[in-house]
């Protein structure tokens, strides 16, 4: 419930200080006093956006201080907990604060702490409920209407049992469209893929076999050049009479030995000649082997030289170097098996949202049931209530269609229309069609009235909701308020004379003027002073007698 709300420098208010209670507290005054802007202050502290023109001109701010007692309001103090901002000293009560700039910027507090704007409308929509002035043509259209219904149906909970299956279905959909908006690409790929895969299978080009195949054939391809300078190289080292090489070196160990008889400087030198010796002749050994390995033919070195080549055209085929020929194999395989996989995918993908789409007909089934049975008795509740408010022939039918073959919405394939009739042997059509603008602010109050009646919120708030009606209907509205205010916080913004007479309290806005400024002013009227204010919206400016007594009457004094 708001206790009390402090307004400083907001709009043509300069200060307003102003305690509240229970019940149903009416707010009256001349047309152009102002007598919004409370309610616009209230909004600020809900979270309504802050705007530059609503600054008082030449002041550097503007500010709103809104005090709830949330000692019943459960959902209000589990965020407050929630978010850390409850007050451990008193935990009931909740301070929200508003601080606007001349620039439109503004800053939030809620028990002293600073919060964002996302957070002060999830904690304002817990604490309070404002129905603006044209509030009531919401109703006109479907999806409020369908809103109306599950908030009076409470069904919560297939609700979200319906949006969590059209969101699983619609993201595997999402999926699946993916796969299929590339299924041809897959498809023209995975064809060329099969055959270059099969093409690299069939030659099977073992790991680092190129590199040995090159080493082989270059061998093969020169075997006369290879025999041909490894017997120079043999006859160099060895078989040349008196010059090869190993003779020349045993001629110069046998002359150095010679020289070692009378000087030993000379040995390490022998051994030097000796160790060479050593090696030409183990060289000479194998310079023979190797020979002897070396022989032509011509029918390997023709089928190796047609893999060599073989292993260069596909090397070319497929842009890579020779050497990479085979890591380029793999990667084709690797790819070819992964398209191979995303058509199976495809497949199962396909079963899989058919599957869930059936659960979500489910889901949306049961939805339906519940908004069909709720629709019989919202419409007993809403015929009761308009023909208490001088519509007595009213004939109301909240209808709900379902269509099971429509594309998956997240709320369900339901439209849900309200259809009217208010006269007697009128058909009943869409509420839209037959519904005037007095007719219409009534319904529409008691489609509110309804819709709060399992609402927890403490605190509700009627922007001149009695629009276009007047008589004994503004009695009749008047009442109905009264009644909503016995189990709740009521706040009314009302020119009816009949409607501010049934209030608990009563507030009078007024404006003054210096000619220079203008400063909008909010009291809490006394019984005398009511009845004079009761007096002028029956009368006007000049109070008489008549419209006096009258105001008595109305008030019941």
């Amino acid at each position: 419930m708001l206790v009390h709300i402090a307004i400083k420098n907001l709009a043509i208010v300069k200060k307003v200080d102003l305690a509240l209670g229970l019940g149903l507290t009416a707010v009256t005054g001349e047309t152009g006093a102002g007598k919004s802007i409370a309610l616009d202050a209230l909004g600020l502290c809900l979270g309504d956006r802050a705007e530059s023109n609503m600054v008082r001109e030449n002041v550097d701010k503007a500010e709103v201080v809104a005090h709830f007692d949330i000692s019943k309001v459960s959902s209000a103090q589990t965020f407050l907990s929630e978010n850390e901002l409850q007050q451990d000293d008193n935990p009931h009560e909740c301070f929200i604060r508003r601080v606007i700039s001349p620039e439109g910027r503004s800053k939030a507090f809620v028990n002293g702490i600073p919060v964002n704007l996302s957070q002060l409308k999830t904690l304002g929509k817990t604490l309070a409920l404002i129905h603006g002035q044209h509030a009531h043509y919401q109703f006109l259209k479907p999806e409020n209407q369908r809103t109306l219904l599950d908030q009076y149906a409470q069904h919560q909970g297939l609700l979200e049992k319906t949006a969590q299956s059209y969101s699983t279905y619609k993201h595997s959909m999402r999926s699946l469209q993916e796969l299929k908006d590339k299924q041809q690409q897959r498809l023209d790929r995975s064809q060329l893929l099969a055959y270059q895969v099969q093409e690299l299978d069939e030659f099977s080009l073992g790991e680092n076999e190129f590199v040995e195949l090159e080493q082989n054939f270059k061998k093969l391809n020169n075997t006369q050049e290879l025999i041909s300078n490894t017997e120079s190289a043999l006859h160099t080292l060895q078989y040349s009479e008196n010059e090869s090489a190993i003779s020349l070196l045993k001629q110069s160990i046998k002359s150095i030995s010679n020289v070692a008889q009378y000087d030993e400087a000379v040995n390490g030198i022998m051994e030097s000649l000796q160790s060479a010796l050593i090696q030409a002749e183990d060289a000479c050994s194998e310079l023979s082997h190797y020979q002897s390995s070396v022989e032509a033919d011509p029918e390997q070195l023709q089928e190796m030289e047609a893999r060599y080549g073989k292993c260069l055209e596909l090397a070319r085929k497929h842009q890579v170097q020779p050497e990479n020929l085979y890591e380029a194999h793999i990667s084709l395989s690797d790819e070819y098996t992964s398209l191979t996989q995303d058509e199976d995918s495809l497949l199962e993908l396909q079963t899989k949202v058919s599957e869930q789409l059936e659960l979500y007909k489910k889901a949306a089934e049961s939805l339906y049931k519940s908004r069909k049975k709720a629709a019989k008795t919202l419409s007993t509740d809403i015929q009761h209530s308009i023909r208490e408010m001088n519509l007595p022939h009213a004939i109301v039918d909240v209808r709900v269609n379902h269509d099971d073959n429509a594309a998956p919405m997240l709320l369900g394939n339901d439209v849900v229309s309200i259809y009217l009739s208010v006269n007697p042997g009128q058909a009943c059509e869409v509420m839209e069609k037959v519904v005037s603008g007095g007719e219409l602010s009534r319904i529409g109050l008691a489609l509110q009235v309804i819709g709060s009646k399992d609402n927890p919120i403490p605190t509700m708030v009627f922007d001149e909701v009695d629009t276009g009606i007047s008589g004994p209907t503004a009695a009749l509205i008047g009442k109905l308020l009264r009644k909503l205010g016995t189990n709740a916080q009521v706040l009314c913004v009302t020119h009816l004379p009949q409607v501010a007479a049934q209030a608990h309290n009563q507030l009078f806005v007024s404006k003054v003027t210096d000619g220079k400024s203008t400063e909008t002013t909010l009291l809490k009227l006394t019984k005398e002073e009511r009845i004079n204010e009761i007096a002028r919206l029956l009368a006007g400016d000049a109070l008489t007698d008549t419209a006096i007594a009258n105001a008595r009457d109305l008030l019941k004094l």
